[in-house]
Parts: C-alpha cells; structure tokens; sequence
C-alpha cells in the first residue's frame, strides 16, 4: 500500500518543490495551505494519511495549534507529525516535542535528511499501531498475576514482553509505547553498548537493525540478558528493568532536549516519562530504571 502524506504550509513554492520530491520518493502527497484547511480534511477522512509534515507559522490555525488539536483526538494516536521550523529557537522546539511532535525540521532541509526522517516516522508508526493491534489478548489471565519476573536479550523478545507487561498494567493503550521503548533502550544501549552518536551514525546509514543483530551474537555481548520484575500492588503496577551495560547519563535524556531536536532519536525516554508512566526514576549508573503506573482499575 501507498503511504500517503499531507503537507501542510502557507508557502506555495515550498509545498511544490517538497511534494514532488516526496512523491520521486513513492509517496502519495496531498497539501494543504493552512492548518485550518488541513484539519478539515484531516477531521473528514481521519484514516487517510500516514504522516503530516506541518509547517509552524500559517494563518488561521498555526502548526502547534492544529498538533495540539490532533493530538487531543484518540482517532489519530498514532499518527506521526513532522513540524517544520524557520529557525531553531529552543523555547519553539521544547514546546513542539512536549506537544507530540515526531521530529522537527529546519526549513529547508537536506533532501537525504527529510526523507530519512519521514521513512523512520513512518516505521515507528506502522510498529506502534502493529503493538497496539495485539493488546488485551492476556490481560484476563494476568489479573491473576502479582509478581513475576523475566529475562529476555532480543528485540523481538523486548516487544513480545512489552505487550505483557502493558496488558498486565491495567492502563495498556497508554503505556505500551513506554515499555517498548524502555526494553528496546535496555538491549541497544545498555547490555550492546551502542552509544547515542553510533546510533545517529547507524540510522543515518540505515544500518542500526544489522549491527544490533550482530552485537547480540559477538562474543563480548552474547551471554547478556535484561532483568524484568513486575510487581502488582494494590493501586500501582511497578516494573523494574535491569541491563548489564556500564550504565549512561540518564539525567540528560528524562526531560526533552532541544539541543537533540535535529537528531534522529533520543526523545523516547522523555516521552514514556510525560505520556506512558505516572513515575519513571533511574537508579544509580542509569542501568535500572523503575516505571510506575497507577492501577485505574483499583481506583
């Protein structure tokens, strides 16, 4: 299937030259000139795009208006906006990736940049929705479930896991994404020992996946295992997740950063801190981390 796109910027020059690049690249584009305009075709056919690429200054209804505006709407959860910026002031960026932006752009961008980043946005989406699809198949059974623990080393097995644990939350659509990303960080960064400047590098190259798998079957790598506990009390559910790498400076990564806005990753954390869990904490190096979650079903 097509994926298709919608761009949305006050500027005609602009939106002509980026839609005939993204459709060389495959995409199905369609524009807009405001984000007044957008959001009605967004409203009237709210399963038609796959991304937004949306401009922040327009008339009518500006860009963080219309993010905010869609963001609120449980009909496009998981669809990814890219704002794009005229300038780069923090203030703007902060507010932008606080709000649920995807990404932010600098305007104009490098041709290999935009479409790097628009094809991980698109992924990133197709795997949430993919989660989100298997939730509540357990979540009976675990209503038996206490305290449990678990060792995992794999991608694929950090996935599968994260789908337990946000059934076994009582709060699954709301903390799935934050699991995921705690277990993946622990395998990739933690126990692999890919830094965040190797893997900008690796994303870059499209290569990341490839050297996760071969870090896992390298020798110096290979026996490593992730530690999970969760842990049902009455009102909370608490998931402790322990790696065997040599920790990192979590401190910089649990608020978002607009001095890593350009990047291509690095918001996860700060993210699963602001939407997924009601308290995320680091303990000691950064190579466990707590995520709690109040019970609404105790409530």
């Amino acid at each position: 299937m097509t994926e298709k796109l919608l761009i949305v910027d006050d500027d005609d020059f602009f939106r002509t030259m980026t839609q005939e690049l993204l459709e060389q690249c495959g995409y199905a584009v369609e524009t807009a000139e405001d984000g007044m305009a957008a959001w009605e075709e967004i409203d009237r056919n709210p399963s038609r795009y796959n991304l937004i690429l949306l401009d922040k200054k327009m008339p009518r209804l500006d860009g963080i208006a219309l993010l905010r505006r869609i963001k609120a709407d449980g009909r496009f959860k998981e669809l990814p906006v890219v704002m794009l910026t005229g300038d780069n002031r923090q203030e703007d960026v902060r507010e932008g990736l606080a709000e649920g932006a995807f990404y932010y752009l600098t305007k104009p961008s490098a041709e290999n940049i935009l479409r790097l980043v628009i094809k991980n946005a698109l992924e990133e989406s197709s795997k949430k929705r993919e989660l989100r699809a298997l939730l509540g198949r357990q979540a009976n059974s675990l209503n038996l479930l206490h305290r449990a623990e678990f060792h995992y080393r794999t991608l694929p097995e950090a996935r599968d896991l994260a789908l337990l644990l946000a059934d076994a939350s009582a709060a699954p659509d709301r903390t799935i994404n934050g699991y995921s990303e705690l277990l993946i960080n622990a395998v990739e960064h933690g126990n692999l020992g890919i830094s965040y400047t190797e893997k900008s590098q690796l994303l870059r190259e499209n290569r990341w996946e490839n050297e996760v798998e071969a870090r896992l079957q390298h020798p110096q790598y290979s026996a490593r295992i992730v530690n999970v506990t969760l842990e049902k009390f009455t009102a909370t559910s608490i998931v402790t997740i322990t790696d065997q790498g040599s920790g990192f400076n979590w401190q910089a990564y649990v608020e978002f950063s607009p001095e890593r806005a350009f990047d291509l990753h690095g918001r996860g954390i700060a993210m699963s801190k602001a939407a997924s869990f009601d308290k995320l904490e680091y303990l000691g190096n950064g190579n466990t981390v707590v995520a709690t979650v109040l019970r609404t079903d105790a409530l």
